[in-house]
């Protein structure tokens, strides 16, 4: 049987990374090809080369026998590949069969006057929706649609293209059970048609149900394959997942784990009415650095929105420092001491615009605003003195603190972000992802900083999908799974085996 895409030796390199390390991949019509790894493993790297967005440094590629270097999203197309990625690119403002055909619309001439065919799209969009189970007329707007039937609007889409090699990235994510397996059944009849679906997951336990081979690749490089029906056990693909020795060696500080020390913040029965926080409770204790692990959507991003008033619980009670707080948005969590430093620091983080002085002061001027910072009025000389000790303190590496933020690296916007809540005196800081876009050495400058920061009595909450650095870093590490704490290690007791034991 001729395969339908050799990817061979790829090798991508970026300016001081090397992100894939001569990797190579097969798939074969009707084959489900399970790719697995770690955050940061290669996985969207191949994908993007595969799909045209990204040119190897080196290494070749055949579709359907045909020889190529690199390619681009024409040919790829042409060659029938399509990828439906984990944030779906589908429009909400237009209908379901308007999607479908999307920057394709077939048209018809009416009175000589080229007009957009509706009659065909919907007949056609009706056609492809049969085939994926999306039980809904193709006018629909797509914004009313869940989550579950965007996703097979996506797939319907790829259809319409005549896919003949589809990427899936972490489909399953937002699903329930039921939708998972309504995707699996479409997954298999998609096979009994010859199309070659590359699957990219996280969880262990979909293996089994729908793949027939599993690669994994580690720190960009390949791994092994094995077929899916000579796997025994989860423990022979956490083991193939992992084989790294690591070693402690970002802390500045001792872990000062403590089974008896002072809780300094609690939260108790925490739940929200979409259940992906389900009676959630836990404790952090003075001097240590928490941790939370889980796959993507496994509720710990839920969790940390609802803590600093970014969503609401339906129950729950949180404390800090013994006081009761009553948390309705987020304007209340800062004034309580309550910092969160978003995985996406450039939407949410700062202010691209500003320099960095005006970045560190501003949530110091809104927590003690009263009339003066209500109307603008602050006291500038003495916020640019502040945020010049406090970039100090942080090493932020800057010209002076009248330079735009934007100009800094990734470790350096994230110090700054850092820098605005202990201006503002933050007492619990959240880090959602910290040190995710930025190098090796920021990295460890960041988790000295954090280290730092419980050393001084901060209370300090670590989300992160890198299990190395929570590991390293973490005093106590709580693992989540479909909005529940399932684990809790203590960093004696963790491994990453556990960890994507208890998480999958």
């Amino acid at each position: 049987m001729e395969k339908l895409v050799e990817m061979e030796h790829i090798t991508k390199k970026f300016p001081g990374v090397v992100a894939l390390d001569n990797m190579s991949l097969d798939l074969y019509p009707g084959e489900v090809h399970v790719l697995m790894g770690e955050n940061g493993a290669g996985k969207s790297t191949l994908m993007k080369i595969l799909s045209g967005i990204y040119t190897p440094t080196s290494g070749q590629i055949r579709l359907h026998g045909k020889t190529y270097q690199h390619l681009t999203p024409g040919i790829s197309q042409e060659s029938g590949i399509s990828i439906i990625y984990q944030e779906l690119s589908v429009i909400d403002e237009l209908s379901i069969a308007e999607n479908l055909f999307v920057g394709r619309l077939p048209q018809r001439r009416l009175l000589g006057v080229p007009v957009v065919d509706f009659k065909y799209i919907n007949k056609k969009a009706k056609e492809m929706m049969e085939l994926v189970g999306l039980r809904r007329s193709p006018g629909t707007m797509v914004e009313d649609l869940p989550i579950s039937e965007k996703q097979l609007v996506e797939i319907a889409k790829a259809l319409v293209l005549n896919t003949k090699i589809l990427i899936m990235d972490e489909p399953t994510s937002s699903l329930t059970i039921d939708e998972t397996q309504n995707l699996f059944k479409i997954i298999r009849s998609l096979q009994e048609k010859g199309v070659g679906i590359i699957y990219i997951s996280h969880k262990i336990d979909e293996v089994k149900q729908i793949g027939n081979r599993i690669t994994v690749l580690k720190d960009g490089k390949y791994v092994g394959t094995k077929n899916v029906a000579d796997i025994t056990s989860k423990e022979e693909i956490v083991t193939m997942m992992v084989g790294r020795e690591l070693k402690d060696k970002y802390l500045s500080g001792q872990k000062k784990t403590d089974a008896h020390g002072q809780v300094i913040f609690q939260a108790e029965h925490i739940s929200r009415q979409d259940k992906k926080v389900n009676d959630v409770s836990f404790h952090l204790r003075k001097y240590e650095i928490l941790g939370f692990a889980g796959l993507v959507g496994s509720g710990r991003t839920e969790l940390m929105n609802v803590l600093f008033g970014v969503e609401k619980k339906e129950t729950g009670d949180v404390s800090l420092n013994g006081k009761k707080l009553e948390i309705r948005r987020t304007y209340d969590a800062v004034k309580e001491g309550i910092a969160y430093l978003t995985e996406n620091r450039r939407e949410t983080g700062f202010f691209d615009n500003f320099e960095i002085w005006k970045n560190i002061a501003m949530e110091q001027s809104l927590k003690s605003s009263k009339w003066g910072g209500i109307y603008g009025l602050s006291n500038a000389r003495r916020e640019q003195e502040e945020a010049r000790s406090a970039a100090e303190k942080l090493n932020v590496k800057c010209t002076s603190v009248y330079q735009n933020i934007t100009e800094l690296s990734g470790g350096n916007q994230q110090k700054v972000i850092v820098a605005k809540w202990l201006a503002a005196n933050a007492e619990l800081l959240i880090f959602d992802e910290p040190t995710r876009g930025i190098d090796v050495g920021a990295k460890s400058e960041i988790y000295k900083i954090m280290r730092q920061l419980a050393d001084e009595g901060k209370g300090v909450l670590m989300v992160s999908s890198e299990l190395p650095e929570l590991l390293a870093v973490c005093d106590r590490i709580l693992v989540f799974n479909e909005g529940e704490i399932k684990a809790e290690f203590s960093s004696e007791e963790a491994t990453e085996e556990k960890i994507i034991l208890a998480a999958t």
